[in-house]
């Protein structure tokens, strides 16, 4: 695969609840992933960047929120997030010291 488009596949970690609740009890950790992204892509884009082995990529194609601003109507940005689960002994640490 093309190395420059595995390194705009992953576009943030998605931190919430949830997503800490899936990485402390099923070792997945969330992406906000491109829209036009592949789970074979992602899968790559993560084994690179992060140096660690992938058992599974899940997506969710998450709608944006309509809102009001004063009197007019509005929209959020759609969202692609993928679910990444780690095979046993390996592990992502975002909050590691450099």
């Amino acid at each position: 695969m093309n190395q420059e488009r595995l390194l705009k596949i992953l576009l943030a970690p998605h931190v919430s609840e949830k997503a800490t609740m899936a990485a402390e009890n099923h070792r997945q950790f969330v992406f906000q992933v491109a829209p036009d992204a592949t789970k074979p892509e992602i899968k790559a884009a993560v084994e690179q960047l992060f140096e660690v082995e992938v058992a599974g990529v899940q997506i969710v194609n998450q709608k944006g929120k309509r809102k009001r601003f004063g009197a007019n109507m509005g929209r959020r940005n759609n969202l692609k997030k993928a679910y990444v689960a780690l095979k046993p002994g390996f592990d992502i640490d975002f909050m590691g010291a450099q």
